[in-house]
């Protein structure tokens, strides 16, 4: 179960979801411990007794993954205002991105930093320690520091900071298509990449290689995970009324997302994407390498738009 708790947290894309729906709060200082401290923290740990750590481990584990489907089920019901960022974009400006690297939202927001070639640099959270972000009291990402000099501001929510970095006026219809990427698409990742038992530990084979796991702890996630995940599909299934065959669901809408932009243009931002372009392109990018994706682009017809958005992001020109 805390393989599983650990997973979910990690993986389950409207975990990352909740934090879109929260603003963002000033910045801490940031805590850096020394190498003494690591040390005897590691030798304290290795004094422990092996039963009180398993029975320790698996209580917590067994908690953060009621939590984590208990606060799941109530998202669609929680709103929050977002704040109005404002950042000044210097050249002096540092950006550090705090992710889970499977999380659509956070690949929102890396697809539009490459795009508009902002550098920034990448700390993958453990997603069960989460010591990377203990910082923050915020505890789930994306978590994006933005750093001038002394002065540093804290974003949380993928939406918010994406709107905080390009603070132009944007249309109606690309503020439409944002909102459905993160009320509606987001929501068939998970039922798509754990539809079957085969899938998940396919899923699995992916988030241990990509993930901080240890050797013993990898070996068991694979199974325990793809377990526990592929149960909790069916009840997201379930939550937001999907077909029975769930990929009907995904075609469906990147259908949809094409016709939306339509033929006269090769992103609804026009000859270059737009942050709506971006947002559908980080949300479904989660899942390349995996059966879903492949199967979306043998069954719809988004694969254009998809090399499209690939192609312009790999070409955006570099930060001088």
């Amino acid at each position: 179960m805390a393989l599983a708790a650990r997973v979910g947290r990690w993986l389950w894309p409207r975990r990352c979801a909740l934090a879109d729906r929260l603003g963002s709060r000033p910045w801490p200082p940031l805590l850096t411990p020394s190498r003494a401290g690591f040390a005897g923290l590691a030798s304290s740990r290795q004094g422990r007794p092996r039963l009180l750590g398993t029975v320790a481990v698996a209580l917590g584990g067994t908690l953060g993954l009621y939590h984590t489907v208990r606060w799941h089920l109530r998202a669609q019901d929680l709103r929050a205002e977002l704040s109005a960022a404002q950042l000044s974009l210097s050249s002096h400006l540092q950006l550090t991105l705090y992710q889970y690297k499977t999380c659509p939202f956070c690949s929102k927001v890396r697809a539009f930093l490459d795009f508009h070639a902002l550098p920034y640099q990448v700390v993958e959270v453990n997603p069960v320690r989460r010591a990377e972000i203990k910082f923050s009291s915020y505890r789930k990402v994306p978590i994006l520091v933005a750093q001038e000099g002394d002065s540093s501001q804290q974003l949380n929510d993928s939406s918010v900071i994406i709107s905080a970095l390009k603070t132009h006026l944007v249309s109606g219809e690309e503020m439409k298509w944002r909102q459905w990427a993160d009320d509606w698409l987001v929501h068939l990742i998970s039922p798509n990449v754990y539809r079957t038992p085969g899938e998940a530990l396919a899923s699995f084979d992916y988030i241990v290689h990509e993930g901080k796991f240890g050797a013993v702890e990898g070996a068991m996630a694979k199974y325990v995970g793809a377990a526990a995940m592929y149960l909790i599909s069916k009840r997201l299934k379930s939550r937001h009324h999907l077909q029975d065959d769930v990929r009907e669901d995904l075609y469906e809408a990147a259908n949809k997302w094409v016709a939306a932009v339509g033929k006269d243009r090769p992103f609804m931002g026009g000859q270059k994407p737009n942050l709506a372009d971006l947002a559908v392109y980080g949300v479904l990018r989660v899942m390349e390498g995996l059966k879903a994706f492949d199967d979306m682009m043998q069954h719809t017809r988004i694969q254009p738009w998809y090399l499209r958005v690939e192609k312009a992001i790999a070409e955006a020109p570099t930060a001088p």
